[in-house]
């Protein structure tokens, strides 16, 4: 298995698990109707630099030949700057939605933003590793601890998080959802 950096030609195994990972937050940064329309809408900022979802800021596992996992990581302190152009985007037809983007990452924080791993692939540990490649990048950074966020009712995420040393910290609200907020402490 090897974990690397994405690039834009991730592109088409990326947004699938991209929008496993986020849910119905796709449609709440993109404004979009439908599933297709949201992955096209978030197709396009992954390619771009400067945003949350950018290649820039992707790890992807490679297994077998294949793309068989990604995960979103950026710095807390860079989470306004890396929304703006969701906002911008979304002022132009929806101004309210482009209000509603609830900003997830804390400054002094390196911010696990979204984690999925391909079916074929789960129950292999591409989850963890990939958590512990985002966790030394944010040591590497100079980041004392890392933190995300996971929907109040995914248990088996939940868990995950807990087993890789996450403590909870509060709930978020997204939308009509709440989340877990987790953190981890660095070494």
């Amino acid at each position: 298995m090897l974990i690397r950096s994405a690039t834009r030609d991730d592109s088409p195994a990326v947004i699938p698990l991209l929008m496993e990972a986020i849910g119905s937050i796709a449609y709440m940064l993109t404004g979009a109707s439908n599933e297709r329309e949201a992955a096209e809408r978030l197709s396009e900022f992954y390619r771009q630099p400067g945003n949350r979802i950018s290649f820039e800021h992707v790890l992807v596992a490679e297994q077998e030949g294949e793309l068989a996992g990604m995960l979103v990581a950026y710095s807390g302190d860079d989470a306004n700057e890396l929304d703006e152009p969701f906002r911008v985007q979304l002022s132009k037809r929806w101004p309210e939605l482009a209000k509603s983007i609830v900003r997830e990452a804390q400054d002094g924080e390196y911010y696990l933003d979204a984690l999925a791993v391909a079916e074929p692939f789960r129950g292999q540990g591409l989850a963890k590793r990939l958590m512990a490649a985002a966790e030394r990048r944010a040591s590497e950074l100079g980041f004392d601890r890392t933190t995300l966020i996971v929907e109040a009712y995914n248990d088996k995420a939940y868990r995950l998080y807990k087993s890789g040393g996450y403590k909870e910290d509060g709930v978020l609200r997204i939308g009509d959802s709440d989340y877990r907020r987790m953190v981890k402490r660095l070494n």
